[in-house]
């Protein structure tokens, strides 16, 4: 046999070996992460949104885990999106897959980051949403295309975070 064809049929077969792996591996995490359960849905007429800008979904990841993506429900694949901040929640329209609605009560916690499981840019150029769903904490990415929509965004996330109760609320005083 040929040199240059052996060649070629040993790279063909090593890049075949690596895609079923990444396969292997992508279904063994979805069946990890089984617990992650339906997404909440968008309200029927969401209303007009407060404030909404264009850029790029990033991912879904375990909250302060930036690694650890979520590939439940769609939720680890990057994508062009818009993130609109309603009165009720945050909604992540994404092109090509399903939005991502978090309710303002699912709300934890908004943050400037410089990373997230596979994309990094400058620092705090990226904002990362904090939620709850379910018994999961999770964080989400959003770069947006404009820098100057990050602050209005940050600003409109943080006024819908639910406040935590003062601290004498519960002993009564």
């Amino acid at each position: 046999m040929d040199t240059k064809l052996l060649s070629l049929v040993i790279t063909v077969a090593l890049i075949v070996v690596a895609f079923a792996l990444i396969g292997i591996g992508w279904r063994n995490r979805l069946k990890r992460q089984a617990d992650v359960g339906t997404l909440p849905e968008l309200p029927a007429a969401p209303g007009e949104p407060l404030v909404a800008a264009e850029g790029q979904y990033v991912t879904t990841t375990t909250a302060g885990d930036w690694l650890d993506r979520i590939a439940a429900h769609g939720l680890g694949i990057r994508t062009n999106a818009q993130l609109a901040v309603y009165p009720h929640g945050a909604v992540f329209d994404r092109s090509g897959a399903p939005p991502v609605y978090i309710p303002a009560a699912s709300l934890r916690g908004v943050r400037q980051d410089s990373g997230m499981a596979g994309k990094f840019v400058e620092k705090d150029g990226l904002l990362v949403v904090s939620w709850q769903h379910g018994t999961r904490g999770l964080d989400t990415g959003f770069r947006t295309r404009h820098a100057a929509d990050k602050e209005i965004l940050f600003d409109a996330i943080e006024e819908l975070i639910p406040q935590a109760p003062p601290a004498d609320a519960h002993s009564g005083k």
